[in-house]
């Protein structure tokens, strides 16, 4: 993979100018697929605005001051993707990676700067042992037990990913929606339909109106109430 690629063929999901300039930093490979990712290097140049080029972002990720998830990070190609949290510690500053309703992923000033990180379960492992392995959905493996479910979510400290605290998908909790024509909206789980064939199993969700949506779109945030700060200004 290289290194750049034309302005004109990055993701729908990148909210940025694609006719200032012809090319563009490229994500390398990593915790995000390429297609819900952004790197860090056109994160802090194009979305934040902290710096003006690549080369003063090369030069501030140098020095250890960007956090993702609370671990620095140095590289300008490496992918931010979905509910990540990047944080500035010498401005006392953070921001969440969310979607809009149009799929475009949007950094969001958060108030707390020591924000803790929501992600799901995508799978489970069992390793040698018996002991339980969670696959999460940012590329983060924990060792946990089978009181954890797939699709579940859990709310953890950084950079340690302790766990704070388990929320179950299950109806009656609280969803946000991370694909399809209904991303970004945010409702109460009416209904979980299981199909018994190579068909996606289907959940009803309840907010604004109701609708219906394939389960893998669907992230559990809480239960009457989001477990995180899911932002508050946005930063254009």
């Amino acid at each position: 993979m290289g290194k750049h690629q034309k302005r004109i063929s990055v993701p729908k999901s990148w909210q940025i100018s694609k006719k200032s300039n012809k090319w563009i930093t490229s994500t390398r490979p990593g915790p995000h697929n390429k297609q819900q990712s952004i790197p860090l290097g056109v994160v802090l140049r194009d979305m934040l605005g902290i710096v003006d080029t690549r080369a003063e972002a090369k030069r501030v990720l140098s020095e250890g001051s960007i956090l993702v998830d609370g671990i620095v990070r140095k590289d300008l190609r490496f992918p931010v993707g979905l509910l990540d949290v990047i944080s500035i510690p010498l401005e006392n500053v953070a921001y969440r990676m969310l979607l809009d309703r149009m799929g475009r992923l949007e950094v969001y000033k958060l108030k707390d700067s020591d924000a803790n990180k929501l992600c799901r379960i995508n799978g489970k492992t069992v390793l040698k042992g018996g002991k339980i392995q969670l696959n999460l959905n940012d590329g983060t493996n924990l060792v946990g037990s089978n009181d954890y479910n797939t699709k579940d979510s859990l709310i953890l400290t950084m950079p340690d990913k302790a766990i704070v605290k388990h929320i179950k998908y299950e109806e009656g909790n609280l969803a946000m929606i991370v694909g399809g024509k209904h991303t970004g909206e945010i409702g109460t789980i009416k209904s979980i339909n299981t199909v018994k064939s190579s068909k996606h199993n289907t959940v009803s969700i309840s907010g604004e109106y109701d609708f219906e949506t394939i389960e893998d779109f669907v992230v559990v945030i809480g239960e009457k109430e989001p477990e995180i700060n899911l932002g508050g200004e946005v930063v254009e």
